[in-house]
């Protein structure tokens, strides 16, 4: 698999127009690059092309707004109401505000998950690296917006629960399960991709052509899938940490 991260052509030909400056810059500073033709990871150049697709393709297509939608402005409300259904579902009408981390979160992951499966390319999510990035950030962001809804002690409080004796109990528990679920999060995403297109690629080697596009479709529906549940675990921990206490 690392093999074939290498040798896709638009990986090459990225390290090759900015690798070279970077690696002067680095250079500049004290950091010397081994491999200046490698300097920048294939999980990286991926990721970089789904954010280039999604910052051109949704800025383009929100300058030309309608009072009565295109089909393509009819799909772009849609999947806009489905974020925010699922926001006001799991937190209230105050989730409506998370829309901007959730809807990227969603979109990035899902369109990375389908990377892959365009000839050339590769999913940035079937390398740990990519999903363990969404994890710290929905893990960070969710705690952010703990203390900005309590405050710093008031939302030390949730950690320590209702019943004040057993504090010395759950605290040590909360701890472990706050920060097991950025690791849930990114051995999920990162497992389910990673097996996913490892399967594909064996299959197309042995039997190209007509055998691996029932698995590619599928890998559609799991790319859709893996990336609704990294988002709504994401609304469920930020609810969590919004959430008074009664």
């Amino acid at each position: 698999m690392e093999e074939f991260e290498h040798s896709l052509f638009i990986v090459e030909l990225f390290n090759k127009i900015f690798s070279p400056p970077l690696a002067y810059l680095l250079n500049l500073i004290g950091i010397e690059v081994a491999h200046p033709d490698k300097l920048i990871p294939p999980h990286v150049v991926m990721s970089i092309i789904v954010m280039i697709v999604l910052i051109i393709f949704f800025g383009l297509s929100s300058r030309k707004l309608k009072i009565f939608p295109s089909p393509l402005q009819n799909i772009l409300e849609l999947i806009i109401e489905g974020f925010e259904s699922l926001l006001v579902d799991i937190i209230g009408e105050e989730g409506k505000k998370f829309l901007p981390l959730i809807g990227t979160l969603g979109l990035f992951i899902f369109f990375s998950n389908i990377l892959g499966l365009i000839p050339g390319f590769m999913s940035p999510t079937s390398n740990l690296n990519v999903p363990v990035g969404c994890a710290l950030v929905a893990f960070i962001y969710y705690h952010w917006q703990g203390v900005k809804k309590h405050g710093f002690v008031g939302y030390l409080k949730h950690f320590a629960g209702p019943i004040p004796w057993l504090a010395p109990l759950i605290i040590p528990i909360e701890i472990i399960s706050h920060f097991s679920r950025p690791l849930s999060l990114s051995l999920r995403l990162f497992g389910n991709i990673f097996g996913e297109e490892l399967l594909i690629l064996i299959i197309a080697s042995l039997f190209p052509f007509i055998l691996p596009l029932p698995f590619m479709t599928l890998a559609i529906f799991t790319g859709l899938v893996q990336a609704f549940v990294f988002v709504v675990l994401t609304a469920i921990y930020i609810a969590g940490a919004v959430a008074s206490e009664h």
